[in-house]
């Protein structure tokens, strides 16, 4: 059973920094492209960044320059380090699993002006 559980989600003020975790469990997490989404209520989920199995990295345009997404496929961990946070950035964040279609609970991350 392929779980996924996001952490690291907060109360954080504008232009601060705050770093995500997502902790798997599938047998083929090395083998997946890894991703981050954020959604607001009333809004699509939207893709924030991907890591591949290999660690190649792809960012969405408004969070280039400020977040970072990394994985470690032994502990079966991904990140994403977020600085020079905006309110625009408040949002349910979500670990997606590309290779199995897996969504985890999500983590609550509040940007405060």
């Amino acid at each position: 059973q392929v779980q996924q559980e996001e952490s690291g989600g907060g109360l954080v003020q504008v232009g601060g920094s705050l770093t995500l975790s997502c902790a798997a469990s599938g047998s083929a997490f090395t083998y997946n492209t890894m991703g981050w989404y954020r959604q607001v209520p009333g809004k699509q989920r939207e893709r924030v960044a991907t890591i591949t199995s290999g660690g190649t990295p792809n960012y969405a345009d408004s969070v280039k320059g400020r977040f970072t997404i990394s994985r470690d496929n032994a502990k079966k961990m991904v990140w994403l380090q977020m600085s020079s946070l905006k309110a625009e950035d408040t949002g349910v964040y979500y670990c997606y699993d590309y290779g199995v279609g897996y969504w985890g609970k999500g983590t609550l991350v509040t940007v405060s002006s």
